[in-house]
């Protein structure tokens, strides 16, 4: 089973690998190439991470290995709401991806929001998105959306 626990800042940057893997992918897609991380639009999830006050990231690690992240930070992403409420990120590697290490890491890191006083998160999810039933499941309501996307919030 997988060890859930803070992120260390010598592993920051594994932030963008798992950057690229949270990219929606549909099927029948070519994925993009790596260097589209460097774009602004997605260096605002890492850029200078573990700088500003409000960033906090929890890994997932599998015998040693680091194989997932869900990271949240104030930010004007595209699951913005406010400026008190932290936007959230998180992805696996494909390998691990459907054995529970993503509801883990998403249940330990709402726990840990609250309890550094935060009272809601939010994020933005493509709607072809498999993970939508995570986070619904862990209680994440739609409280907007367009054409592709949902902007979802849980109250913690």
């Amino acid at each position: 089973m997988a060890v859930i626990r803070e992120i260390k800042s010598f592993e920051y940057p594994l932030l963008e690998d798992f950057l690229y893997e949270a990219i929606f992918i549909p099927d029948g897609i070519e994925p993009p190439p790596k260097s589209i991380v460097q774009e602004p639009e997605l260096q605002i999830y890492v850029s200078h991470f573990g700088e500003k006050k409000d960033d906090r990231a929890l890994v997932a690690e599998v015998d040693g290995k680091v194989v997932g992240a869900v990271w949240a930070r104030m930010m004007p992403d595209y699951g913005h709401i406010d400026d008190e409420t932290p936007s959230l990120a998180i992805s696996l590697y494909k390998a691990y991806r459907g054995l529970g290490i993503g509801t883990a890491l998403l249940q330990v890191m709402l726990s840990f929001l609250k309890e550094s006083g935060y009272t809601r998160t939010s994020l933005s999810v493509q709607k072809a998105n498999h993970a939508v039933k995570l986070y619904q499941k862990v209680g994440y309501k739609v409280v907007e959306e367009n054409d592709e996307e949902y902007i979802m919030v849980k109250y913690l």
